[in-house]
């Protein structure tokens, strides 16, 4: 197991245990405490513990190494995890709205004190795991990571919508003020809307990184100015980047002089994957096309014509 692995997994492992053990303590306090906006909160809690363990699973099969059915990889299977996180909270938000929309017309009481202190709590310990998670996920470029540590954040904020609800119910019940007990099953409602539009955020991106997304050109400059540093290689034809879940697999074309021998060209592309590979952590596999050189014509040759692929993946 690589050490990248090894933290993403640790990771995920802290907001699987983390989660249930703060589900089920704000679940407990808001039966107690009579607080729908908690108990809320909870299932959201609780959601995150499904999303967690998705995230592991998805980190388990990114790692694993090319095959006959997979020759690019299996690192899309971490964009795969996150659209599970994000229609889960879709889902998570559905059931949060509907159950504080019947409580508005369900008999309201006055949340307890303890309900206060919960959802303290447990802002302070979502706020910490989020950043926990999303430095991490940034560093090991794990976009799972990344929307398991959004799934956190999103608690903050329903902790703290929560908090302003539970707190207006116990000063309506103190102070005799009946409109008041209405901002916890309305601090509810507000959980689920935040839960929509973090699971939307989340699903959006990692649809557009499993479609095959490439690299714009100007985040490409450092790869293209690796190729055109090989003795040999007279121009850069095409060259995209796509995203395979944390790595990268690159597909070049370059042109070289027409009246070079076929070994010659081919040097030149092991060259250009070996340059890529050596010097890019993230690049994981280079396919590179050989064309001859024409000033005269700024397209390349038809591939069927000449083709010298190189393939390398690393592991």
């Amino acid at each position: 197991m690589d050490n990248r692995l090894a933290q993403a997994q640790f990771a995920a492992w802290v907001g699987i245990v983390g989660n249930i053990l703060l589900a089920g303590a704000k679940l407990v306090i808001g039966l107690i405490g009579r607080s729908q906006a908690l108990i809320a909160d909870a299932v959201h809690s609780a959601s995150d513990v499904i999303g967690s363990v998705a995230v592991l699973i998805g980190l388990r099969a990114a790692d694993r190494p090319p095959d006959e059915d997979h020759p690019y990889g299996h690192g899309k299977a971490e964009s795969v995890a996150a659209i599970i996180v994000a229609v889960l909270l879709g889902v998570v938000g559905f059931e949060i709205g509907m159950s504080s929309v019947d409580s508005l017309f369900a008999p309201l009481h006055a949340p307890e004190m303890i309900a206060i202190w919960a959802a303290v709590g447990s802002m302070g310990l979502k706020e910490w795991m989020f950043r926990y998670k999303y430095n991490l996920g940034k560093k090991l470029n794990s976009q799972s990571l990344i929307a398991n540590a959004w799934e956190h954040r999103s608690d903050v904020f329903s902790s703290f919508a929560a908090l302003i609800g539970i707190g207006g119910a116990i000063v309506g019940g103190r102070f005799g003020i009946p409109w008041l007990l209405y901002l916890d099953p309305v601090a509810g409602i507000f959980v689920s809307l935040l839960v929509f539009k973090m699971a939307y955020n989340i699903l959006i991106e990692s649809i557009h990184t499993t479609l095959d997304h490439v690299l714009h050109e100007e985040e490409t400059t450092d790869l293209r100015q690796a190729v055109e540093a090989v003795p040999g290689v007279l121009r850069i034809d095409t060259l995209h980047a796509r995203e395979y879940g944390h790595y990268l697999i690159v597909d070049v074309k370059v042109s070289v002089e027409p009246s070079i021998t076929v070994e010659e060209g081919h040097r030149i592309g092991k060259q250009v994957k070996q340059a890529l590979l050596a010097n890019f952590s993230k690049v994981r596999g280079v396919f590179v096309h050989i064309n001859p050189y024409d000033e005269t014509n700024t397209h390349f040759m038809p591939p069927e014509t000449y083709d010298s692929p190189e393939r390398e993946y690393l592991h």
